[in-house]
């Protein structure tokens, strides 16, 4: 009996062993690929191939009807299906200490989008959250982006799409019941708030009042897409576009529907009152069959830990997915993708540095990886540099080794869009080749429109090339219709530095020109005024430092001068470049000053006040800057 016991016990140890945390190795786990979907999954084959199958229906289906979109996301989307809900809670997000009770989600990122779902299907049906977000991600980097009401209120409406058996006819549309429950017992929103909230607003975010927002939302788009036979179907398609071409909503609204809110909105209320939703339906010629398409390879253990690791730390539990990913390393030491994820996980602990090493592993062992090429240059980037900080020295080695990264990053995705921007900002931070910024920003900017915060690299870059009126122009359609409020302060920020630097510069000129140097003649003019006296230099209260001014940085948070010594490297800052006294004793400042490094270096004196935070990264804000004679 003893024996049996212990031999009970070593098959409970072993048991408890390969269920600890990680997919069995005895389970066989899947990849299939389709053209625009990478699934994996420990599912049967079948099933997978059936999500696969259904997933390019919905984008082909997608394309053809709402053709503003291109219909294809910059960002390549990996699919996982689970075999059942008990094999998919342990990658569920955590919800108040417990996995989520969801049947399937989308989870977006910069570089790469998971769907998860599970092959058994119960009470709901996960298709309805995958395709809402789905929709989002085939729409962001299309075209300009959509009021909230717009955006959720298409993902929502698209959400039920359905394929009939015979594969020629898809429904859309249909009734969504907790949205017809909501507005039956919920208040209305006036259609002027509706248009107002953004993805700030409380009727955004807060759990008792999304709600309404979501589902009126979905209504509005119902009815302008299929009340009253499809009245208002052109207009709205033709409101959708102006709005994605930047026009202001009040604008497109009235040239679009030729009326006003209150007509549409006593409409909606009418609609809703009916709770009569009709469906729309569409018939192919040809069959939406995509199985032939699909190409299946069984996945290696290490595959399997690397995909699921991935997916861990994106849905906020990093510890886990590390974990995962360290075994997937174990097994495979040159598996590039684990070693990629595990250095992109660095960069999002600010563990730059271990981000590098991993991912110069991850592109010397496997050159095809463009995210392991472009992460190794933005980890090297980051070593250097903080969050949006333009100001320092960079190396001559670290600007080849990132430049020729996101170079090799470029050839193996060329439609990857973070490469061409993170070489935008290799040129903002050296001063060098930005002519060649501004072109990559722009090829950037073509393949994902949608994505605003490349607007603001071009701003920038502008404004270091003296281009005002073209930066000027960049910041202005952020500062007025980006999306994000954070977004639309930075660009406002940046207006007033352009304005700023505008007037510095005609100040320094105006004083080059009031500066008179006497002229050496061989006979001087009896009749001629004595020469002027020597300019003296002013006096302003303050610390001082000597020396030789490098650098002028420009942007959305001021301007920083880096000032070289005979010692030291200092570094000052000011939000309020317009309280600075720019002094010049010398003729050619005018011609000489400008953002970025100057070439050559000007002898000055700065006066500052002194920083008073210990853990400032600057000595100090500029109250003067005299510009000296060499």
């Amino acid at each position: 009996m003893k024996r049996l016991a212990l031999i009970l016990l070593a098959i409970l140890l072993i048991s408890a062993s390969t269920d600890n945390g990680s997919a069995s190795a005895k389970e066989t786990w899947l990849s299939v690929r389709s053209k625009n979907f990478l699934l994996i999954g420990n599912a049967g084959e079948k099933e997978i191939r059936k999500v696969g199958v259904r997933l390019e229906q919905f984008r082909d289906v997608f394309s053809r009807i709402f053709t503003r979109s291109k219909a294809n996301s910059a960002i390549p989307i990996t699919v996982i299906v689970f075999k059942d809900d008990n094999a998919y809670k342990p990658y569920k997000p955590i919800y108040q200490g417990k996995p989520a009770a969801v049947s399937g989600y989308f989870q977006p990122a910069e570089d790469v989008n998971y769907i998860t779902l599970t092959a058994e299907f119960r009470e709901i049906n996960p298709y309805a959250v995958i395709f809402h977000e789905y929709v989002h991600a085939l729409t962001s980097d299309n075209a300009k982006p959509l009021p909230p009401w717009v955006s959720e209120g298409i993902a929502e409406y698209y959400s039920s799409f359905e394929v009939e058996s015979n594969e020629k006819k898809v429904w859309l549309g249909k009734a969504i019941a907790n949205h017809v429950l909501y507005l039956r017992e919920q208040k209305f929103l006036p259609l002027q708030r509706l248009f107002e909230v953004t993805h700030g607003s409380p009727e955004y975010n807060e759990r008792d009042r999304k709600g309404v927002f979501y589902a009126q939302s979905w209504a509005l788009v119902h009815y302008l897409l299929l009340g009253e036979n499809g009245k208002w179907n052109a207009p709205f398609r033709q409101f959708v576009n102006a709005l994605a071409s930047g026009r202001p909503v009040d604008e497109s609204f009235k040239q679009s529907f030729q009326t006003d809110y209150a007509t549409i909105e006593k409409a909606l209320r009418e609609y809703i009152g009916r709770s009569a939703y009709p469906a729309q339906f569409v018939t192919f010629d040809d069959k939406l069959s995509f199985d032939a398409d699909l190409q299946t390879r069984p996945l290696s253990e290490a595959e399997v830990q690397f995909y699921l690791g991935d997916l861990l730390w994106r849905i906020r539990r990093p510890d886990e997915g590390a974990e995962y990913l360290k075994r997937a390393i174990a097994l495979d030491p040159k598996l590039a993708p684990a070693l990629a994820s595990l250095g992109i996980l660095s960069i999002r602990q600010d563990r730059f540095t271990e981000a590098r090493q991993y991912l110069e592993q991850a592109a010397a062992a496997n050159s095809k990886n463009h995210l392991a090429h472009y992460y190794h240059a933005y980890a090297i980037y980051r070593e250097l540099y903080g969050e949006r900080q333009l100001v320092a020295e960079l190396p001559e080695d670290k600007v080849n080794a990132m430049r020729a990264s996101l170079d090799q990053a470029i050839v193996l995705a060329s439609d990857f869009p973070e490469s061409y921007n993170l070489l935008a900002y290799i040129a903002l931070a050296t001063g060098q080749k930005l002519d060649t910024a501004v072109n990559a920003v722009k090829k950037a900017m073509s393949i994902a429109p949608g994505r605003e915060h490349y607007v603001m690299t071009l701003a920038q870059l502008y404004l270091r090339l003296e281009k005002f009126a073209e930066a000027r122009q960049a910041a202005t359609t952020l500062a007025r219709g980006a999306s994000q409020p954070e977004l639309r302060s930075r660009a406002e920020s940046l207006l007033r530095t352009i304005a700023q630097i505008e007037q510095y510069k005609a100040q320094l000129k105006e004083r080059e020109e009031r500066i008179e140097t006497p002229a050496t003649t061989a006979t001087a003019d009896p009749s001629a005024p004595p020469p002027p006296p020597p300019v003296m230099r002013r006096r302003f209260e303050g610390e001082k430092a000597k020396g030789l001014l490098t650098r002028v940085d420009c942007d959305d948070k001021g301007l920083t001068m880096t000032l070289k010594s005979a010692d030291r490297i200092f570094k000052f800052h000011t939000a309020a470049p317009d309280r600075v006294q720019f002094i010049t004793y010398t003729e050619s400042v005018g011609k000489e000053f400008t953002c970025g490094p100057l070439n050559p270096a000007r002898p000055v004196i700065i006066t500052y006040r002194g920083a008073t935070d210990a853990k400032s990264k600057f000595d100090g804000e500029p109250v003067a800057v005299e510009f000296l004679k060499f």
